[in-house]
C-alpha cells in the first residue's frame, strides 16, 4: 500500500481500474463521520471548557484619580502599588494630569461637545467612535512617554510615593500593563490644615472608569459644599446626567441639559447648582451617556471637615458598610432604593464577639427612591464594627447606603464616609499607610469564619515585606494593625487576601491628629478585580458540519 499524494491509502491499482465516483463518495462519508463525531465531542468539550475556566492575572488597568481641591493649605500624598514580587515578568504604570474643564453659565452640552470635538478635527460622531475605540483599545488621554508619567513603577511589591503642596495638584489618569497590571492601587491622601479652606483629612483610592455611580450621603446643606468631580481619560468628549434624589424622591433639576466633559479634562460640579432644593441627605446617580467616566464627590463641612464621598460598589442587599472605628463619636446611616419597590432592612452591628441589633434602631424602611437618614449613635460602645443591612420579607432589590462617621476631641470634630462595598473574593489593597497610624477593620458578616492572609509591604524608605494570617469568625469584626510597621521607613501598603471560608468586607481607616483636631480617613476595599475568568478551549472539527 502507497500513501499517494492526496492523502489517502489506496491500494496500487492501475488508475484505468479505478472509479473516481467511488473514491469521491468513499471521501465524503469519511468527512462525514469525522465531522459527525467532532460535533458530538465538541459541544461535550466546549461544556467542559466552560466548567473548567481558569483565572488568569489582567494584563492591563486604568484608573483616574480626583483633582485635590483648591486649597492653599493642601499637601497631597500618593502612593501607588502593584501587589506581588518583582519576578522576571515585565510591566510599567504611571499617570498622567489632566486639565480641568469649567463650562460657562447655561452652557449648551451639544455646542460645547462641538466645540471640543472640532478642535480635535472631529464632529461629535467621531468623538462618540473615539471613545468607544478607546474602550476596546484601551487607549486614552492619558497616554504619554513613560518618562513624562507620574508614580512611573517598573516593580511589583514596591511603593512608588510623591506629594504635591498647594492648590496645584491635578486630576490623573493612567495605566498599568503586563505584571503591572494586576491589583495596580493609587491612594490619594490631603491634608488641609487650614480651616477656612476646609480642613480635614480627605482620602481615596483612585477608581477604574465606569458608565454609572451611585452615592449615598452627598448634601445641598448651607453648611456644606458638596462637588462631584467627573474625570474623562478617554480621547472623546461625553455628556454625563446627574440626578439628585432626598426625602421626597427625584429632586427637580435647575436645568435638564447633561454636563459635557472633554476627553482628558476633569469637571467640578457643585451639587447646588443642579437644584434649589437645600437638604441635609441626597442620594446621587452620574451616568455617562456615552464611554466612561471617573466620578467622586468631595464634601466640605465648615464645622466638621471635610472627606471624599466614594461610590457604592456593591447596591444589592445584604449590604455591609465596614470601617466604623471604635472611637466614633457619631454615626448617621443615609440609604434610598432606587428600585420601584419599597424594602425593609434589618439593622445590624457587626462588633468583635457578634452581631447585634442596636436598640430601637432594629431596621429601616426604604420607600423607592426616597433618601432616608437615620442617627445610630448608640451603634459603637468603643468598639470598631461594620454595619450590615439585611432586607426582610422576601423584599429584594438594590440598596445604596453610605455611614457618615464622626470622630470628636475637645470639641473638635472630624467626619469621614463609609459607602457600602462589595466583599473581597481574593484581595484587595490599601496603599498609603503611615506607620502607626493604620488599621484594618475586617468583618465576616456571613455564617462562615473567614481566613485571611495579609501581606504588609516594604516602606518607600526602607524596611522588609512581612505576612500574617487570621481568622475572622462568623458575623464578628476584627481591627487589625501590624506590628512590623515599627520597623518600616515611609509609606507602605496593606494586601489583603481570603484564603479561605465565608465572606469578607474590609476597610482601611487612616488618622492624624494635627492641632488637636482627629482627622481620619476610610477606604473600603472591595475585589481588586486583578484576575479574570478565561475558559479553557480546544479543537472542535464539528465546525465542518455545521
Amino acid at each position: 500500500m502507497t500513501l499517494r499524494p492526496g492523502g489517502t491509502d489506496a491500494p496500487d491499482t492501475p488508475a484505468g481500474n479505478r472509479s473516481p465516483l467511488i473514491t469521491l463518495a468513499a471521501v465524503a462519508v469519511a468527512l462525514a463521520a469525522v465531522a459527525g463525531a467532532a460535533t458530538l465531542g465538541g459541544d461535550a468539550g466546549a461544556a467542559a471548557s466552560a466548567a473548567d475556566a481558569e483565572r488568569a492575572p489582567v494584563e492591563r488597568s486604568t484608573l483616574v484619580c480626583p483633582q485635590p481641591g483648591t486649597a492653599e493649605s493642601a499637601a497631597t500624598r500618593y502612593t501607588a502599588f502593584t501587589p506581588g514580587g518583582a519576578g522576571d515578568a515585565e510591566g510599567a504604570s504611571g499617570l498622567s494630569p489632566l486639565t480641568e474643564h469649567t463650562p460657562g453659565a447655561g452652557f449648551d452640552p451639544d455646542e460645547d461637545s462641538d466645540a471640543d470635538s472640532d478642535a480635535d478635527g472631529g464632529g461629535d460622531e467621531d468623538a462618540d467612535e473615539d471613545a468607544d475605540g478607546d474602550e476596546e483599545s484601551g487607549d486614552d488621554a492619558s497616554e504619554t512617554d513613560a518618562d513624562d508619567r507620574l508614580l512611573a513603577g517598573d516593580l511589583p511589591g514596591v511603593p512608588v510615593t510623591d506629594t504635591v503642596d498647594g492648590p496645584d495638584a491635578p486630576a490623573l489618569a493612567g495605566t498599568a500593563d503586563g505584571a503591572l497590571a494586576p491589583g495596580w492601587t493609587v491612594q490619594q491622601t490631603t491634608l488641609v490644615r487650614d480651616a477656612a479652606d476646609g480642613r480635614g483629612l480627605l482620602g481615596t483610592a483612585c477608581q477604574r472608569p465606569d458608565t454609572a455611580f451611585w452615592f449615598a450621603g452627598a448634601s445641598s446643606a448651607e453648611a456644606r459644599a458638596d462637588y462631584v468631580h467627573l474625570t474623562n481619560p478617554d480621547d472623546g468628549a461625553t455628556v454625563v446626567d446627574i440626578d439628585l434624589f432626598g426625602p421626597e424622591g427625584r429632586l427637580a433639576p435647575i436645568v435638564e441639559e447633561g454636563i459635557t466633559v472633554p476627553g482628558g479634562t476633569t469637571v467640578r460640579v457643585r451639587l447646588t447648582t443642579l437644584t434649589e432644593a437645600t437638604e441635609d441627605a441626597l442620594g446621587v446617580h452620574v451616568v455617562a451617556r456615552t464611554g466612561r467616566i471617573g466620578a467622586q464627590i468631595q464634601a466640605v463641612d465648615t464645622a466638621e471637615g471635610a472627606d471624599w464621598l466614594a461610590p457604592v460598589t456593591a447596591p444589592d442587599g445584604p449590604v455591609v458598610l465596614p470601617g466604623i472605628p471604635a472611637d466614633a463619636e457619631s454615626v448617621r446611616l443615609v440609604a434610598f432604593t432606587p428600585g420601584e419597590s419599597d424594602i425593609t432592612a434589618r439593622i445590624g452591628f457587626a462588633g468583635p464577639t457578634s452581631t447585634i441589633t442596636p436598640a430601637d434602631n432594629e431596621t429601616v424602611h426604604l420607600r423607592a427612591g426616597m433618601v432616608e437618614s437615620v442617627a445610630l449613635d448608640t451603634v459603637v460602645q468603643g468598639e470598631a464594627g461594620s454595619l450590615v443591612l439585611t432586607p426582610e420579607g422576601g423584599t429584594t432589590g438594590p440598596i445604596v447606603a453610605a455611614l457618615l462617621v464622626t470622630r470628636e476631641e475637645d470639641g473638635e470634630r472630624e467626619f469621614a464616609f463609609l459607602p457600602a462595598t462589595a466583599p473581597i473574593t481574593e484581595q484587595s489593597t490599601a496603599a498609603g499607610n503611615v506607620p502607626g497610624n493604620a488599621e484594618l477593620i475586617l468583618t465576616a458578616a456571613g455564617e462562615d469564619d473567614a481566613e485571611v492572609e495579609i501581606t504588609t509591604s516594604a516602606g518607600d524608605e526602607g524596611g522588609e515585606a512581612t505576612t500574617d494570617t487570621l481568622t475572622v469568625p462568623a458575623g464578628t469584626t476584627v481591627a487589625w494593625a501590624p506590628e512590623s510597621a515599627e520597623d518600616i521607613e515611609g509609606r507602605y501598603a496593606l494586601t489583603v487576601r481570603r484564603t479561605g471560608g465565608g465572606m469578607l468586607h474590609a476597610a482601611r481607616v487612616l488618622t492624624e491628629d494635627r492641632d488637636d483636631v482627629p482627622m481620619f480617613t476610610v477606604q473600603t476595599l472591595p475585589d481588586d478585580l486583578s484576575s479574570v475568568s478565561v475558559p479553557r478551549t480546544s479543537p472542535d472539527l464539528g465546525v465542518l458540519g455545521r
